[in-house]
């Protein structure tokens, strides 16, 4: 075979293989803040699945560092395309920093995943979320763990709730964010956001969930 032939089948192959719209929805936590882009877990979950024969294009990431569950909201009704293939939904931190209350949280989160589902035309098996990273296990949130702690579960145990009543896959990452004390690799070097590695132990724990993978080729 030469060379030109090689080329050619790898052309086919590209355009013989389908590739699906995956949109990130959150905040710091999705951004990745204070990590490469090709650290941030969306970005790691792409690489990951395509060790799966399950290939998405480059996350559209809505998220920033500091953004409530109003101001995503906002961010959301400004973005122009509607259907995406698979969406993702991460937020509440700053909720809980800035001083709201579990009880505000939780119909602001209940309104983003109903605006994420429509993303994705109603279908709620192309939605998946993930907890809120405990925060109070890093040098920055250390001095304030006990509080930051329960705060976080109130909201966490709202989110996890509302997902599993609509039926939506929930992944608990939390328990990941409370080994930043322990192994400060976990720990960004601005001492308060998740490393490169650390999101790789989230994507890692999504993967770990064979019916979810099973669940996305299906639907993918």
């Amino acid at each position: 075979m030469t060379a030109d032939n090689q080329d050619q089948n790898s052309i086919l192959l590209d355009e013989a293989t389908p590739s699906f719209s995956y949109l990130a929805l959150g905040d710091s936590y999705t951004i990745g803040e204070r990590v490469e882009a090709s650290g941030r877990w969306p970005n790691q979950l792409i690489d990951s699945l395509e060790g799966h024969e399950i290939y998405l294009d480059s996350a559209t990431i809505i998220a920033q560092t500091g953004w409530r569950t109003d101001e995503l909201k906002a961010a959301l009704a400004t973005l122009d395309k509607f259907d995406y293939d698979l969406v993702s939904l991460l937020i509440g931190v700053n909720d809980q920093y800035q001083g709201k209350t579990a009880a505000s949280y939780e119909p602001a989160f209940e309104e983003l995943l109903r605006l994420a589902i429509e993303r994705v035309g109603g279908d709620k098996d192309r939605v998946f979320v993930l907890s809120i990273p405990n925060y109070g296990f890093t040098p920055f949130g250390a001095r304030n763990k006990e509080g930051i702690t329960t705060e976080l579960a109130k909201y966490n145990q709202i989110n996890k709730r509302i997902t599993n009543d609509k039926g939506i896959w929930y992944f608990d990452i939390t328990a990941i964010s409370e080994q930043g004390l322990s192994d400060t690799a976990l720990v960004a070097a601005d001492q308060l956001h998740p490393s490169a590695k650390q999101y790789a132990l989230w994507v890692a724990e999504m993967m770990r969930n064979q019916l979810f993978v099973d669940a996305l080729r299906e639907v993918l």
